[in-house]
């Protein structure tokens, strides 16, 4: 266990909640598989998300559009199994929540059933507010996401930073208090002003989890492939790579071919 997360107790919507009060900031990462969510998890990650970024990192798409429920289920269900603290978040994908209230429940409460994730993340604020509050309905938690939205990059045209004009900053601060009034247990903001993203989290009640939204928020969340150096050609100015992992993988292998191809490996001692 991590020497920042000695208290092994498994963390919950109500723990970060608290977490804020005492002005403890909050980590998270994401992991798309049993055996990820496992080192995270014993880490001392607070919260893993199970994110549809693995619609880039895992299936190779340029959005997260194409991922599917169906992929993110089977996704989700490995990575809960490796872990035992940390509060696990899965992303809904696009199209199963927006437009839809009904629809949106129905593949909640599949998800969650299925998964034996903890809660849910979904992206938008008044445009889906009437499926947060159904599923919340429901008892599913709920966390939010607001700034850069990957899921609207098609309405975007580009993944430049959000809320940079007056008009656009005050809606993303009317949805963030639509949210928290809806009840959402948290919101993510992704790609915004850190002058606004701070106003955001002094503002509300609820943990405000950041990604390129500056320091003045209550948590940071980072895509692991990139942190770890597993993904070399996205480097964004938030992006901090805490390992090159390409470089140490594409080593080995390396030199597990030259091993291979010289009849190196196996030797007697690795033989039967």
């Amino acid at each position: 266990m991590s020497k920042h997360s000695e208290d092994s107790r498994k963390v919950t919507t109500q723990r970060l909640l608290e977490m804020k009060q005492r002005n403890e900031k909050i980590s998270m990462l994401t992991a798309y598989d049993y055996t990820m969510g496992t080192i995270v998890d014993q880490a001392g990650v607070d919260i893993i998300l199970v994110g549809d970024s693995a619609s880039n990192v895992m299936c190779g798409n340029l959005t997260t559009l194409p991922i599917t429920l169906d992929q993110m289920i089977f996704l989700a269900k490995s990575v809960v199994r490796g872990v035992k603290r940390a509060l696990v978040v899965i992303d809904m994908p696009f199209g199963s929540y927006q437009g839809n209230s009904r629809e949106a429940l129905a593949s909640a409460i599949r998800i969650m059933k299925e998964t034996h994730g903890d809660c849910l993340k979904v992206e938008g604020g008044e445009e889906i507010i009437e499926s947060v509050k159904r599923i919340l309905s429901a008892g599913i938690p709920v966390m939010g996401h607001l700034g850069l939205m990957p899921q609207s990059i098609n309405k975007y045209g580009s993944y430049a930073v959000r809320a940079k004009e007056d008009l656009e900053a005050e809606k993303l601060i009317r949805d963030a208090h639509l949210l928290e009034e809806a009840g959402c247990f948290a919101i993510v903001l992704e790609k915004i002003p850190a002058k606004l993203a701070k106003q955001v989290a002094s503002e509300l009640t609820i943990p405000i989890i950041g990604i390129g939204a500056g320091g003045g928020v209550d948590g940071q969340v980072l895509v692991i492939h990139d942190m770890l150096g597993l993904t070399q050609d996205f480097s964004p100015r938030f992006l901090r790579r805490y390992a090159n992992l390409q470089g140490i993988m594409h080593e080995a292998i390396e030199h597990y071919v030259e091993d291979v191809k010289s009849c190196d490996f196996p030797n007697e001692k690795e033989q039967y």
